[in-house]
């Protein structure tokens, strides 16, 4: 939401636009079942996700796309694609805050953040390890969410880096190499 500011400076007015930080709660629903054996956790969905009603929508993401490249499979397409891809490969994802104020999609403008209630997907499925996707997940985990990750897991969430196009640090190679745990996580899963 923009507000119109007007403030003069020598001797006439200007407009100044800016944009509050609005309330958001969590539009999605966590996406498991009883065979998931990981869990990604997110931040909170960016601004393409919220209006395009599903994780990761915005076409730049790379989260489709690196578990496709670990898991040498296609990337899925559809949101109906994508639940059957995670559940088919015994993944679990949500996000790390269920409401926060946010700028935008930038993790580094959350604030007033209430952390998400992990319960329901460790009471129904059997989630060996929880990853962070970013350090804004992590940070969250870390704070708010750890000694739950850790009575049900018995280990510490694990910090990958992000997959967002606000981290052009690293290239969709680099990623993918970071990643590749999830894949060894899951196929020692499966033993």
């Amino acid at each position: 939401m923009k507000d119109k500011i007007l403030w003069r400076s020598g001797g006439r007015f200007r407009r100044i636009q800016s944009r509050r930080k609005m309330s958001q709660t969590h539009p999605f629903k966590p996406i498991f079942d009883e065979n998931s054996k990981i869990l990604i956790l997110g931040s909170f969905p960016s601004a393409p996700s919220r209006k395009l009603g599903f994780y990761y929508a915005n076409p730049r993401n790379r989260f489709w796309r690196v578990l496709a490249g670990i898991l040498n499979a296609p990337p899925p397409a559809s949101t109906d694609e994508k639940i059957k891809f995670l559940l088919a490969r015994g993944i679990a994802i949500y996000d790390a805050a269920i409401c926060c104020e946010i700028k935008g999609s930038s993790d580094a403008k959350m604030t007033a953040v209430v952390p998400a209630n992990l319960e329901p997907i460790f009471s129904g499925a059997h989630i060996v390890q929880v990853y962070a996707n970013g350090g804004k997940a992590h940070e969250i985990c870390e704070k708010y969410l750890k000694t739950q990750i850790l009575n049900a897991t018995g280990k510490e969430p694990v910090k990958l880096p992000s997959t967002s196009p606000a981290n052009a640090n690293f290239s969709f190679e680099r990623l993918v190499r970071e990643w590749t745990i999830v894949a060894d996580v899951l196929k020692r899963a499966e033993i």
